[in-house]
């Protein structure tokens, strides 16, 4: 395969800014792919140029894989990068676009299959010898899970077999709950995914989310490029990442770092992907779940290691090798990534679309914003809540911290609710300056 010179950008948003800026970086045309609710966009006047997809709703545009087809073949790419989110995992639309003799900027379709079904992909680690939580295949009926349940132990959760994003999990405390919760995790995977097959995993309590960053070409070369913390979550949704891991010992990090490579090589991997774990207050850790596409926090990684992950991305696509070998990447400094969404915390984290009458963005030393959006711009109700992502970067973790504060302190948005308040509050406490947090250590502190 030649490199690629012209390529559609299957997205919207701030990744989507962030793919046609890597293409021009590279030398190469970028295509926007718009809806109507983006037909003005600043990723879409940034382009090369740009092909209509259709309506607002995300069915009728950037979930429809006919019209990103046609747009490609309309636009004259040669490859779609279909960024995160969307289309970014499914297996089908990857085979449809390399059907046509395009390149898919991503995970090659068969490992998108196997890693994007959890209950594949956990056995698919077992086989490469990776610690996979405990946990059971699939589960029909109540007997089965009943039965899977009692080796497993309790707490443990209910998850889509399909699922992703934090979605399609239902925690279940006791015996007495699965009889109710497992039908409505069916119904609800059915409904998020179009699969109802759902299975058993313990809980691991008080566990930190670890994932790690791993880059693959098609020649053999796999590479990790170190952990991330995303430990700060509401309801398994990340709000802040941060790289490297706080407190990680060296002996953990390479560790944890070795077995991500090892399954990525395992399962033939091809281009930038993460591997998910949890770490447990004993030390101990367990694979939980690999995803096949460009991540949101991407940027923490590429501020501590100086690689370009989607120019890494575009390389391989084309057919090149790594631009890295893994003795030349090495952690310098620390990163940390706040998530701007247009929520109400006081009321739900209710999104609120709407207008942006005030954008005000901050600056300085190690201050880097990712956004799409200016002010005077919409935040529509059709997609994701998310207006920016605030990266902050230090020679080490209380730089990067005061960094963000700082940030925080000089940025404006008015028009539209915003985590940001809630973001300040965060980064005053104690234990999240300390890097004392765990997955269930949001609910925590909201409780108290």
């Amino acid at each position: 395969m030649s490199p690629l010179r012209r390529v559609l950008v299957a997205n919207r948003g701030e990744i989507a800014l962030r793919v046609v800026r890597a293409c021009h970086e590279s030398g190469i045309e970028a295509v926007a792919a718009y809806s109507d609710a983006d037909r003005d966009a600043r990723w879409v006047r940034l382009a090369d140029d740009a092909v209509h997809l259709g309506g607002s709703p995300a069915a009728k545009s950037y979930l429809d894989a006919g019209a990103v087809l046609r747009a490609a073949r309309e636009s004259g790419a040669d490859a779609v990068h279909p960024g995160y989110g969307f289309l970014s995992e499914n297996a089908g639309f990857a085979r449809r676009v390399e059907q046509a003799g395009l390149a898919f900027v991503g995970a090659p379709p068969d490992v998108i299959d196997t890693m994007g079904d959890k209950a594949a992909a956990r056995r698919t680690a077992r086989q490469a010898g990776v610690p996979v939580v405990p946990g059971s295949g699939p589960v029909r009926d109540v007997d089965e899970a009943r039965a899977a349940a009692a080796d497993i132990g309790y707490p443990l959760l209910v998850k889509a077999a399909a699922g992703g994003g934090g979605r399609g999990i239902r925690p279940v405390a006791d015996p007495g709950q699965l009889a109710d919760v497992l039908p409505t995790a069916q119904a609800e995977a059915t409904a998020s995914f179009g699969d109802g097959t759902v299975y058993l995993e313990r809980v691991i309590e008080r566990a930190r989310h670890i994932e790690v960053q791993v880059l693959a070409d098609a020649y053999g070369n796999v590479v990790h490029a170190y952990e991330r913390d995303c430990s700060v979550q509401r309801r398994r949704q990340k709000l802040i990442e941060e790289a490297p891991a706080p407190d990680l010992d060296a002996g953990t990090r390479s560790a944890i770092c070795a077995e991500a490579v090892r399954l990525a090589a395992h399962v033939g991997y091809r281009g930038a992907g993460t591997v998910e774990f949890l770490l447990a207050e004993n030390g101990s850790f367990f694979f939980m779940e690999m995803n096949t596409r460009i991540q949101v926090e991407h940027p923490v990684t590429e501020c501590v290691t100086g690689l370009d992950l989607v120019a890494e991305q575009l390389r391989v696509a084309g057919g090149e090798p790594l631009s890295v070998a893994q003795d030349a990447i090495a952690l310098d400094g620390a990163a940390v990534e706040l998530r701007l969404n247009a929520e109400d915390p006081e009321n739900g984290f209710l999104p609120a679309p709407g207008e942006m009458t005030a954008f005000d963005l901050p600056g300085g030393p190690g201050v880097r914003v990712d956004t799409g959006f200016a002010a005077g711009d919409r935040i529509s109700p059709f997609y994701d809540s998310m207006i920016a992502k605030l990266i902050c970067t230090g020679a080490d973790r209380p730089q990067a911290l005061a960094r963000a504060r700082q940030a925080l302190a000089e940025l404006r948005i008015t028009g539209v609710p915003t985590t940001a308040g809630l973001h300040a509050r965060l980064l005053a406490d104690d234990d999240l300056r300390k890097g004392a947090v765990h997955t269930g250590w949001l609910e925590e502190w909201a409780a108290g």
